[in-house]
């Protein structure tokens, strides 16, 4: 089995899976297990925190070199919220990432959303907008239910 192909089979067959093989290749610094996780699509779009709109898979892999020069980033999940419908799936995502500040901040929290397409080769991300959030309000909502 070829390096490619074993990383696309450790993506997984659901949204969480390839989900978390996104942000373990981030904890890790892996540059092209991250970028596996995208699709292979013209429009994929990514906006980081603070940053532009980042469009294709050559200025989304540039941004993410640029992120994980030093190393790995320290992300944690805190809070996912899902909804999946055949083959397109949407997470919002709450993100703690653990920076040591010499001020004795808190970590900063950030909000992200992610759209999976279902393609031929499994589950692929076509969307990851990030934001920096408030601690506060970010709580599971209680009891689920549908909108509409």
């Amino acid at each position: 089995m070829s390096q490619k192909s074993r990383t696309a089979a450790r993506l997984g067959g659901s949204p969480d899976d390839l989900e978390n093989a996104f942000y373990e290749a981030l904890r890790q610094g892996d540059l092209d297990r991250v970028m596996a996780c995208w699709a292979d699509e013209d429009e994929i779009c990514c906006v980081h925190p603070g940053g532009g709109r980042l469009v294709g898979a050559a200025a989304i892999r540039a941004s993410y070199a640029a992120l994980l020069e030093r190393g790995g980033l320290p992300l944690a999940h805190q809070l996912t919220r899902r909804v999946q419908a055949l083959a397109c799936a949407m997470h919002s995502v709450i993100e703690r990432i653990d920076l040591p500040a010499a001020d004795g901040a808190a970590a900063p929290t950030v909000v992200a959303s992610h759209v999976f397409i279902k393609t031929a080769s499994g589950w692929r991300l076509v969307l990851h907008h990030a934001s920096v959030g408030a601690a506060e309000g970010l709580q599971a909502p209680a009891g689920g239910g549908v909108l509409h």
